[in-house]
């Protein structure tokens, strides 16, 4: 048990799921997995052990933002174990070629936290994702045929009034913003762990756009059905 999951030692799968909604979370276990077991309710921050085509995958909420994510990727990485971690999550994009309802997978994250100065003595640090992940995901999105691009995301620590500089982000081909894939790679570099982000977009700066809940799910499972495939397929 850690402070922020009273599961025990063993109760959670090498291979985890992260979306943030724990609420979602449930969603995705009942819905995909078989023979599953729910490990924590401590803050109503769902997790679930199962099943995925005989492969043992937990599904983890994680909360928003930097700080959230920090604290459940951490002790599930040193507390429990886990050595492959994949945020499912949305992201609103700032590239006109980019379209809602397409997935991006964030190859590598910028962000304007001042997590990572204060973590690296002011120096700057470029996280990113595991190859082998983000090669798979590529892999079996393409099969499906799936709209994906593949890139720099930015993490933010603002979700309303976002700064009109993003523009400057647009133009050095950052494909979209959201607010956790920084600080999950990070974690995952520090312990040596695979990490992945995957997004579905949600929204549009440029256009001013958005998905409705029901849209927004749509688009939520095809990724996660891409997500469960490669957490089925990892070695």
């Amino acid at each position: 048990m850690s402070l922020h999951n009273q599961a025990k030692v063993g109760d959670i799968a090498e291979t985890v799921l992260l979306p943030g909604d724990p609420l979602r979370a449930k969603y995705i276990a009942e819905t995909y997995l078989s023979d599953i077991v729910c490990y924590n309710q401590i803050r109503n921050m769902l997790g679930f052990t199962g099943y995925y085509k005989g492969k043992r995958i937990s599904i983890q909420g994680t909360g928003m933002g930097m700080p959230s994510m920090s604290i459940y990727a951490h002790e599930l990485i040193c507390e429990y174990g886990v050595k492959n971690a994949i945020r499912i999550g949305s992201a609103g994009t700032i590239q006109p070629h980019v379209k809602l309802r397409d997935l991006l997978f964030a190859m590598s994250t910028s962000t304007d936290s001042n997590m990572n100065l204060l973590r690296f003595n002011g120096k700057s640090f470029a996280p990113c994702a595991d190859f082998t992940l983000l090669s798979k995901a590529v892999e079996i999105a393409q099969q499906r045929l799936l709209p994906i691009h593949v890139g720099n995301v930015f993490t933010s620590d603002i979700f309303y009034d976002t700064p009109e500089n993003w523009q400057v982000l647009a133009e050095h081909g950052v494909l979209g913003l959201e607010m956790e894939a920084a600080a999950l790679y990070t974690i995952a570099a520090r312990n040596g762990v695979r990490a992945l982000a995957m997004l579905s977009v949600s929204d549009h700066l440029l256009n001013k756009e958005h998905l409705n809940p029901s849209e927004r799910q749509l688009t939520f499972n095809s990724m996660v059905e891409v997500a469960l495939e490669v957490a089925a397929q990892i070695p």
